[in-house]
Order: structure tokens, then C-alpha cells, then sequence
């Protein structure tokens, strides 16, 4: 049963996908940007569905296992939080978007600035991050299809068979097949883990009662303060780090271009942010009530902390349903960040430097040998599996929080220097690098994550060196003949 399930919803993904991409037309706006013409409905569940990922489902409960309830606010407001960048981001780039047909963010830095080398090097930064938080959907994914199949088929085999689905139906389906794609496991994801909560925590004896004995045997978990975790400087850096990469990212940002008018950007963004609050509570409280029966899980084996509660309290039909949401969860993410990645190297690269009079048809073409080149190299990091779930998306996020000063700075600054951008980004992600991986001394760090330190740095060397270098050249149309 639980492969017809399955199949049922891998077939049903494909169907919709080929269906809905025949409509879109073949331009290269219709492929990366779904013509620009999304409704409210569409651009919210596509931007939820794209951000709400395999970390929505396994990681939130895996790190809310090793520190309790405390997570629920960092996770929940800080990505609520993330409304307010987003249209602060947003709103101008939607508006430079339809004056100057712009379809990626580095198109955009390089027509605002007139730089060459800016473009090049948010570019280089824009895409280095995403590539493992692209390998942390394909770790989601194996363990996914691991627990769904009883172990049948393995966490290799896993991975192996769910990248090369989601290869297929985005290269079928491009932008407009994914939004379609998008609506429905949203609608499926958030569906799904509400009733998970529902079910686990009736089968497992009532809420109340299983807060009631961990509170007795695990108080630490319901005191923020217990572990020494959640000092001040550390609420600050989450708080300011799922606040400002969420805009960075360029699956996120892409979608910004996508809404059919502005009054769609808004609405959309405004029930964006209220949604974080009420959901997120949903997999933390899961992770939490995993010490119940799983009371010593390693680093590794805290993202499993959901499949293997559902295998202890529910069949395994409604186990592989369950787990089906958070298929659907990794799934949305996986296409979105091939197919931004791929508009950047196919329009930044391709179209700039190797074959500028390339037509929407080449274009396409060259976004597909792209999309699956970026497949594999997501696979062979999900296969070596460096680090938990949460690591590895704390040091991606981190990396991608660092582009945000730049972008407020060419969109609001006027005629801000592109070598105090460039030298600001550089110097900061090189900052971030040293404090994560040199491991300074904790009194250096104040308690804060590298992301803190980093991101100040950024922000107030950006500003110096504008004030010392000065001036920005005026910002450049894209030639919408090019695609």
C-alpha cells in the first residue's frame, strides 16, 4: 500500500507538470518566470512551498529534540520576521523587474550598478550557498523514501531515484509546471503535518499528559536558558539570520518577478508572514515529544526523529502518507533551486559572456544541461552526507544573509559605489568563513553566531567604502530582445 501511495502521488506530480507547462508557451520568461502573471493564491503556496522545505519536516523536529521548546520562537519569528525584508527587497525589485525585464537577481545587480565584476561575484556567492542547502533536500529526501518503503529501498537508492524524478518533471515542466507543483504540496505539506501532530499526539497518550512527564523527567526542555544555548547574542543572530537570507535566496528572489501585479506581491507577503507563528509550533512539539521514546538520539539521528515516531505509533499505510508531506515539502524546494540556479548561469554566463544572441529556444536548452549538471553535484554531497541537517543550513543561510546588505544598498542608495559593494561582500564572507571554521575563542563571539559579526562588518564597511569611493554608474535596461 504504501508504494501505491507513492506512485499515486509521483504520477500525479508528473501529469500536472507536463499538463500545465504546455500552456506556458516556450520563452525564456515562460521558463524561468511563469510569464510573470501569478495570482495571490499561486505566488503565496509557491513561496511558502519553496521555502518550507525538508528542513520544515525533519529538521525542525531533529533540532527542537536536542533544544526543546526554545526553538519555536527563534524558528517562528524569524521567519515571520522575514516578511519585512521581503518586501522591502521585493517591492523594488518587482517594479525593476516589469520597467527593465530583468529575470534574475544578478541581472539585476549588473543593471543597476553597471558592474561587471559585482555581478560576477554575487553571483559566484548566490549560488556557491545554495548548492548545499540543494544536497540538504536530497538528505530529506533519502531518509524520506528510506522510511516510506520499510528500508527497501535504501537511503542511496533514495536519493539517487528522487533527484532524477524531480530532473524530469522540471525539465518538462520548467518555472510554470513547478508553480502548479508548488500549489499542490503546499496544500499536501502543511495538510499532512497537521494531521501528524493530531494523530501522534493522541496515540501517544494526549499532549497535556506528554508534557506533564517530560516537563517532570526533561525540564530543559521547556526552559530556554537550561543548556545556555539561547543566550541573548545567539536570539539576535538567528533573528537576523532567517530575517535576512530568506530574500537572498535566489529561488525567493526570482518569485518577487513573478507576481501577475503589485497589489499580488503585497497580499501574498503579508499572508506569508502570518503564517510562520501558527505553523511552526506543529514539528517543534513533534521533535520535543521524540525524547519520549527516543531519549539519547545522536546529531545525525535527530532528523529521523519523525519518521521514526510515526513507524512506533501509526501503521505504516498512514506512515507513508504522513511522510508523503514531507516528500512533497523537499520536493518543492529541490525544483526551485535548480531552476534559479540554472537561470542564473544560462543568463548570467551563457547569454552574457559565450553566446549573446541566443534565442528563448538555446536559452531553455543550455537551462537543461545546467539543471541536471547541478543534480549530480547536489547528489554526491548528499551522499557524503558532511553534517546534520541543521549545520549544514546554518552555514548556507549564513553565507546567503551577507548578500542582503548589498541588495538594499544598490536598490536604495543612490548611485552607490559597486567597489564598496564588492569589497564589503568579499571581506564579509571571508569574516564568516574564519569565525565558522578557524574556531576563535568563544570570548571573541560573545555568544554569537559567525553570521552576527559577519553581517555587521558588511553592512558598516559597505557604507565607509561608498563614502570613500563614491559614485555608482547609472543603471542599464536589459535588452528584452534576449529573452
Amino acid at each position: 500500500m504504501a508504494y501505491i501511495i507513492l506512485l499515486s502521488y509521483l504520477s500525479l506530480t508528473l501529469f500536472l507538470g507536463y499538463r500545465y507547462a504546455r500552456q506556458g508557451g516556450g520563452t525564456a520568461e515562460s521558463f524561468f518566470l511563469s510569464n510573470r502573471n501569478l495570482r495571490t493564491a499561486a505566488l503565496f503556496f509557491t513561496l511558502i512551498a519553496t521555502n518550507f522545505s525538508a528542513f520544515f519536516f525533519l529538521g525542525f523536529a531533529g533540532k527542537a529534540y536536542e533544544l526543546g521548546y526554545g526553538y519555536y520562537a527563534m524558528m517562528s519569528f524569524g521567519t515571520s520576521f522575514a516578511g519585512l525584508t521581503f518586501y522591502v527587497v521585493g517591492n523594488k525589485a518587482w517594479h525593476l523587474g516589469r520597467k527593465k525585464g530583468y529575470i534574475t537577481p544578478v541581472e539585476m545587480m549588473r543593471g543597476e550598478t553597471g558592474s561587471d565584476t559585482l555581478a560576477i561575484v554575487f553571483m559566484i556567492f548566490m549560488c556557491a550557498f545554495m548548492i548545499p542547502f540543494l544536497a540538504v533536500q536530497a538528505i530529506g529526501g533519502g531518509l524520506i523514501l528510506e522510511t516510506i518503503t520499510n528500508g527497501q529501498i535504501s537511503y542511496g537508492w533514495g536519493i539517487l531515484f528522487m533527484t532524477a524524478f524531480i530532473v524530469v518533471y522540471v525539465l518538462i515542466g520548467g518555472m510554470r509546471g513547478i508553480v502548479v507543483m508548488d500549489i499542490k504540496n503546499g496544500i499536501i505539506m502543511l495538510s499532512l503535518m497537521l494531521v501528524a501532530f493530531f494523530v501522534l499526539t493522541q496515540t501517544m497518550g494526549g499532549l497535556s499528559a506528554l508534557n506533564e512527564r517530560l516537563f517532570i523527567e526533561q525540564p530543559e526542555l521547556f526552559d530556554a536558558r537550561a543548556d545556555g544555548f539561547y543566550t541573548p547574542m545567539r536570539w539576535l543572530s538567528f533573528l537576523l539570520l532567517w530575517t535576512c537570507c530568506l530574500p537572498a535566496f535566489p529561488q525567493i528572489f526570482m518569485r518577487f518577478l513573478m507576481g501577475r501585479d503589485i497589489k499580488t506581491f503585497k497580499k501574498s507577503t503579508v499572508i506569508y508572514t502570518l503564517i510562520p507563528p501558527l505553523l511552526f509550533i506543529v514539528p517543534v512539539t513533534i521533535g520535543v515529544l521524540g525524547h519520549i521514546d527516543f531519549p539519547d538520539l545522536g546529531e545525525k539521528e535527530v532528523d529521523r526523529v519523525l519518521p521514526m515516531l510515526l513507524s512506533n505509533y501509526t501503521p505504516g499505510v498512514f506512515s507513508a502518507l504522513i511522510l508523503t508531506g514531507a516528500l512533497a515539502a523537499f520536493m518543492s524546494t529541490v525544483d526551485s533551486i535548480l531552476i534559479a540556479i540554472t537561470s542564473i548561469g544560462t543568463r548570467d554566463v551563457y547569454l552574457r559572456y559565450i553566446r549573446p544572441g541566443a534565442d528563448s529556444l538555446q536559452q531553455v536548452r543550455v537551462a537543461r544541461i545546467l539543471l541536471v549538471f547541478l543534480a549530480l553535484i547536489g547528489l554526491v554531497l548528499a551522499w557524503i552526507r558532511p553534517a546534520s541537517i541543521f549545520t549544514i543550513v546554518t552555514v548556507t543561510f549564513s553565507g546567503s544573509a551577507l548578500l542582503l546588505p548589498v541588495i538594499v544598498a544598490v536598490f536604495y542608495i543612490p548611485r552607490v559605489s559597486p567597489l564598496a559593494c564588492t569589497l564589503a561582500l568579499v571581506s564579509g564572507e571571508a569574516l564568516l568563513f574564519y569565525f565558522t571554521f578557524a574556531a576563535p575563542p568563544p570570548s571573541w563571539m560573545g555568544g554569537a553566531l559567525p553570521v552576527l559579526p559577519a553581517f555587521i562588518w558588511t553592512s558598516g564597511s559597505l557604507v565607509l567604502l561608498h563614502l570613500i569611493f563614491g559614485t555608482r554608474i547609472r543603471g542599464t535596461q536589459v535588452d528584452k530582445k534576449k529573452g
